[in-house]
C-alpha cells in the first residue's frame, strides 16, 4: 500500500468495510432468526451485560439519538422486557433495568449470535485464526487512538482481592517518588485512602478494579461513595509506566462511569493535582470539568490541588 495514492487507500478501507459486513452478515434481514433490530440487540446487550443505567447515559455509549432510543424502549415496556427502576442512590432518578422476560428473550439470541461467530472462526485452523484476531486488535488500537500494545496480551480487568490494596500503595509511593519526586507523605495517603475503602466498602455502590497484563498488575482504579446523594468519587487510578500507550487509563475510567451510571449515580468527582499531565488528559477527553483549584504544598512540592467534575 505503500505506493498507492490517498484516494486509493480509501477505496480500500470502503471495500474492506463491504466485504466484512458481508461476512459477518450485519446487513442480512434476521441475522439474529428474530424479529429485532441489530439496534434493538444492541439495547438489550448493554442492559443484560452492564446492569442498570439512565437512558441518557446508555444512548450516550451507544451513540444513539434521543427519540429513537425512546422509541426503542417504549416498545420494550411494553412488551414486558423493560422497566423502570429507583436509583439506589438518588431516588429522584429511574434506572432501566431488563425484565426477566427481557433476559429469556435476549439470552437464546445471545447464544445464537455467539454460535455464529464460532462458525465463522471455525472455518480456521488456530494460527490463522490468532492472525485473524491480532489483525482485529491492531484496528481496534489504532482508531482507539491507543498506539501500540505493549504486551502480547491485551489487559485484563478485574475486582481486587486479598494483597491488591497493599500493591496499589506501594506502587502508587514509588511511581510518584520516581517520576514527580514526591516524598513517603504520599504513599502514606494512599495507604489511608486503600484502607478506608475496604473498611466501609459497600459492594452495591462501590468497586475497586486490578489491569493485568500478561498476569502482571500494572494498574487500578476505583468508584467510591462521595458524601453526597448522587455524587461518586474516582480514585486510585494508576496505569504503571510499561503499560503505558495501550489505552488503559482511558479503559479504567471508562469502566468507572460505567458502574456509576448502574449504580445510579448523577455526578463523577475526583482530586488530582497540575502535575498529573496525562490523567489531566484523560479526565479533559472523557467531558469532565475544572470546578475548584488550590495552591498547596504537599508531598515535598509546590503544586496546585484540583477538583474535577463529570455529569453522568
Amino acid at each position: 500500500m505503500r505506493d498507492t495514492s490517498f484516494d486509493d487507500r480509501i477505496a480500500a478501507v470502503r471495500s474492506f468495510n463491504r466485504f466484512f459486513t458481508r461476512q459477518i452478515g450485519v446487513l442480512r434481514e434476521g441475522l439474529l432468526h428474530s424479529e429485532y433490530t441489530l439496534t434493538e440487540m444492541r439495547v438489550l446487550y448493554e442492559l443484560a451485560n452492564h446492569g442498570d443505567q439512565p437512558a441518557a447515559a446508555l444512548g450516550r455509549d451507544l451513540g444513539l439519538d434521543r427519540g429513537y432510543l425512546s422509541r426503542i424502549l417504549a416498545k420494550f415496556e411494553g412488551q414486558g422486557l423493560v422497566a423502570k427502576v429507583p436509583s439506589a442512590t438518588d431516588g429522584r432518578s429511574k434506572l432501566l433495568h431488563i425484565t426477566a422476560q427481557g433476559r429469556a428473550l435476549y439470552e437464546p439470541l445471545e447464544r445464537r449470535s455467539r454460535d455464529e461467530v464460532g462458525d465463522l472462526l471455525s472455518r480456521f485452523e488456530e494460527p490463522d485464526q490468532l492472525r485473524m484476531l491480532e489483525a482485529m486488535r491492531t484496528i481496534q488500537d489504532l482508531l482507539d487512538g491507543g498506539g501500540a500494545l505493549k504486551y502480547a496480551q491485551p489487559f485484563v480487568l478485574r475486582t481486587h482481592g486479598p494483597g491488591d490494596m497493599d500493591w496499589i500503595t506501594r506502587r502508587h509511593g514509588a511511581l510518584y517518588a520516581a517520576e514527580q519526586g514526591w516524598d513517603a507523605s504520599f504513599e502514606t495517603l494512599v495507604g489511608e485512602i486503600c484502607a478506608d475503602f475496604e473498611r466501609h466498602f459497600d459492594p452495591a455502590l462501590e468497586r475497586c478494579w486490578i489491569a493485568e497484563m500478561g498476569g502482571e498488575r500494572v494498574g487500578s482504579i476505583a468508584v467510591a461513595r462521595g458524601g453526597e446523594d448522587g455524587v461518586a468519587k474516582l480514585r486510585l487510578l494508576l496505569v504503571d509506566s510499561a503499560a503505558r500507550g495501550a489505552g488503559l487509563g482511558s479503559r479504567l475510567v471508562d469502566e468507572c462511569h460505567r458502574f456509576a451510571r448502574a449504580a445510579g449515580y448523577r455526578k463523577m468527582r475526583l482530586w488530582t493535582t497540575n502535575q498529573q499531565k496525562e490523567a489531566r488528559q484523560i479526565y479533559l477527553g472523557k467531558g469532565y470539568a475544572l470546578v475548584a483549584e488550590e495552591p498547596v504544598h504537599a508531598f515535598g512540592q509546590d503544586m496546585v490541588n484540583e477538583t474535577w467534575e463529570l455529569t453522568l
